[in-house]
């Protein structure tokens, strides 16, 4: 070496977090046959913002829907609702479904947010201090597909209601959403309730046309999760060797996203190793689309009883409100 050289520093190996569930569930995903990744962990901070553009595109109908429902039956949806109660959002994102329904309750106790993104979240509860001072808001940074422990307000509600915007509980597997559904009837508890968005069956070329949209944001969105993966997995994805696709399976009535391989490659995550032949698929996302008397049937399996369906003049979209059964405790 001489006296000018400089020597090469060695980048740092790469190591996955360790006790990392995005690890563990990514390993066993890619294990199983077929082969998954969890559409939970779109949700990074790149893959939060690219939700909100495809949020603002034509072909998505279902955030505009559901906010517009919200917006015109307000009044309505909080005289079910009720005075003095408890709002738990799950999955709320920034919150602009949630505030219209706040603006419209009387008297809100306490309102406690649960979300898998914590910066959204601290943003979303930061903007509602501002706008609601009076309100009791405690705000939980959790994956709320798993049992939580949610904070004991300061201030005593009424009753318990759940709201689970989105259309999120088409993602579960029928049996799966029942299960999911008997949980939250547990944490409603007695006379409690459940506010819910749920996307509605209707012409494939609709449903279709939201999950492939003209401006590739979905693609985006999709291929971001094997980004997600590379930079926190120590994973190799070659994302120039992948491809979006969603289709809509009629028999099954929900929408089915892919991420397809183009070529065969070998893949590798830490020290886990998987090979794809070209064509071979990724599922990243279900979400299943239900008839209303359908869903009001999985509901009741839940331990609710329907109450009212508020949709749009299409029917594309439906804001479901539930009361737990008689039968149902905490």
């Amino acid at each position: 070496m001489t006296a000018n050289s400089i020597p090469a520093v060695q980048p740092a190996p790469c190591v996955p977090a360790a006790g990392s569930d995005f690890l563990s569930d990514a390993v066993a995903g890619l294990s199983s046959e077929p082969q998954t990744l969890p559409c939970k962990y779109f949700y990074d901070e790149r893959g939060a913002a690219l939700f909100q553009k495809i949020c603002e595109l034509p072909e998505y109908y279902i955030t505009r829907t559901e906010i517009d429902i919200l917006d015109r039956y307000r009044a309505e949806i909080a005289t079910h609702l009720g005075p003095n109660i408890e709002l738990i959002g799950l999955g709320t994102g920034a919150g602009t479904k949630t505030r219209i329904l706040i603006e419209a309750l009387e008297k809100p106790a306490v309102y406690i947010p649960v979300d898998i993104s914590d910066k959204q979240l601290g943003e979303s509860a930061a903007i509602f201090h501002k706008l609601f001072p009076d309100l009791e808001i405690l705000p939980v940074c959790a994956d709320y597909l798993q049992p939580v422990a949610l904070p004991s307000p300061h201030r005593k509600a009424r009753r318990n209601v759940v709201y689970f915007p989105g259309s999120t509980i088409g993602n579960f597997e029928p049996d799966e959403a029942t299960e999911f559904l008997r949980r939250i009837a547990k944490v409603c508890r007695h006379d409690g309730a459940l506010l819910i968005g749920v996307d509605l069956r209707k012409d494939r070329d609709v449903i279709e046309a939201a999950y492939n949209d003209t401006a590739g944001i979905t693609a985006q969105f999709n291929l971001n999760l094997l980004a997600r993966a590379n930079h926190e997995l120590c994973g190799d994805f070659d994302l120039q060797h992948w491809r979006h696709r969603a289709i809509y399976n009629s028999d099954a009535g929900r929408i089915e996203m892919y991420l397809i391989s183009q070529v065969d490659q070998a893949v590798h995550i830490g020290d886990h190793t998987f090979g794809f032949r070209a064509g071979e698929k990724i599922i990243t996302e279900f979400s299943h689309k239900y008839a209303p008397e359908g869903f009001a049937a999985l509901a009741r399996n839940a331990g609710f009883e329907f109450q009212k369906i508020w949709t749009d003049d299409a029917r594309l979209f439906g804001v479901f409100y539930f009361t737990c059964s008689p039968d149902t405790s905490g």
